[in-house]
């Protein structure tokens, strides 16, 4: 007879108040020490530079009057008097005649290009892909535009114009292949600003949509991430994120999330495996069930839960999704749309002010242990420095209930105002059930 563990405490708070934090899937160890979180949160605008109205639609190269700097886009979502509906292949001589309120495009800096998968797993263009590939370039202003981008592309390398312009017209059309098979998408959002912005520090960010913006976000991300398996046979795994603000990656502030196709589960998913291999109820034992029991829960809806995380390097809100189903392509309509509102009303409390990254986790599609769908939003508001680099111990300035208490103050007042969905169960009003992520139920 094997002898009882106990599972180890997860948060230990001592006397002078310093609290301890463990994260139950990666071991790291977090520690919120006294007075050091007494800091402004976000990023500061002292002196806000005011808006031309004539250049708006023009402040970076994702707003809407400059698409022609990004490279072919792969689809569009577009409002219509019957609702919304989503353009594929937009040709370019047609780029400019809808307005996207999101925009799959390819990322012009991939983080795995179309030459890794051809070099090591001998990928090609599917047919369709290679056939959209020929009619864009065959087209005088297809052709134009990919010429554009590609220029633009090896400035930033660093290639001079000379060198530029010693390049034969067909070999920098090689380079164009990415543009269409790569595995490294953005969804770009339509505004830079919020509506009626009238200074330069009034962004728009996933909590300035309205809730039904948002759910349209999410189903264009979602698109992507299933064409990017039935595009690459050897991705493993497709990657979501979303950086806001530069402080966290961001390379525009201007709001998109990220797409990408790898080729392994990556090291968050190989950790978290092995423990879910030793325990299929984990994610309900050592995540929902012990943010309840420790009063962390921040909102529920009918298909997802949010908490205030515990032993992240950052202060984070965990969204997990209550769907018995672990691929999020597979969500009903209904448990997409709760995914989405949590998230939202998240980023709504959190604020357009406070760097975060927004992380998906799932199941990867070569695993058969269920996994839930989870969102992680983390607040990049501290930098990590020496003391973290020598002893792998990360200082976070708010603990997990001042997080909690900021962000649920915050949504109440959210929803008196009908910004975020009024079916929210806020803090004590959540049920708070023992195992209610229901994965393990659809296997």
């Amino acid at each position: 007879m094997q002898p009882y563990a106990r599972e180890p405490e997860y948060l230990t708070a001592l006397a002078d108040g310093t609290l301890k934090q463990l994260n139950p899937f990666t071991g790291t160890e977090v520690w919120t020490v006294p007075g050091r979180g007494n800091r402004p949160l976000g990023i500061a605008h002292p002196d806000p530079r005011p808006l031309d109205p004539d250049a708006v639609g023009t402040t970076c190269a994702f707003c809407e009057r400059r698409y022609d700097e990004t490279p072919p886009e792969k689809s569009r979502v577009v409002a219509t008097p019957e609702g919304h509906t989503t353009l594929y292949g937009v040709p370019a001589e047609d780029m400019f005649a809808t307005v996207a309120e999101f925009r799959r495009v390819p990322n012009l800096f991939e983080i795995l290009s179309y030459d890794y998968w051809h070099a090591n797993y001998g990928y090609t263009l599917p047919a369709p892909v290679a056939m959209r590939r020929q009619a864009y370039l065959s087209s005088p202003a297809g052709r134009a535009h990919v010429l554009s981008v590609i220029d633009t592309k090896l400035r930033a390398a660093g290639r001079t114009a000379s060198e530029i312009a010693a390049l034969s017209e067909e070999r920098r059309i090689e380079a164009a292949s990415g543009f269409f098979g790569g595995g490294h998408d953005l969804i770009v959002a339509r505004r830079h600003f919020v509506p009626g912005a009238t200074n330069d520090s009034q962004l728009a960010s996933s909590g300035t949509l309205t809730p039904a913006e948002h759910r349209l976000f999410l189903d264009a991300t979602l698109e992507a991430v299933e064409g990017l398996y039935d595009l690459n046979r050897y991705a493993r795994y497709v990657t979501v994120f979303q950086n806001w603000l530069k402080p966290a990656g961001a390379s525009f502030d201007h709001l998109h999330k990220q797409v990408v196709a790898i080729d392994e589960r990556g090291v968050q998913n190989e950790a978290t495996l092995a423990k879910l291999r030793a325990n299929p109820n984990l994610f309900n034992e050592v995540a929902s069930n012990y943010a309840s029991y420790k009063n962390l829960i921040i909102a529920e809806n009918d298909h997802a839960v949010a908490f205030a995380g515990f032993g992240h390097r950052y202060p984070t809100i965990e969204v997990y999704s209550t769907s018995e189903q672990s691929f999020p392509w597979e969500h009903t309509r209904a448990e997409r749309d709760a995914m989405s509102d949590l998230i939202h009303a998240m980023h709504a409390a959190t604020g357009a002010d406070i760097p975060c990254n927004e992380e998906w986790h799932y199941r990867p599609i070569d695993v058969e242990a269920p996994m839930p769908w989870r969102v992680m939003l983390k607040w990049r508001i501290s930098t990590l420095a020496g003391f973290e680099g020598a002893t792998k111990i990360y200082l976070n300035t708010l603990t997990p209930h001042a997080l909690r208490d900021r962000v649920v103050e915050r949504l109440v007042a959210l929803r008196n105002d009908g910004a975020v969905t009024a079916d929210l169960r806020i803090a004590d009003e959540a049920r708070c059930r023992p195992n209610a992520l229901r994965y393990a139920s659809g296997r």
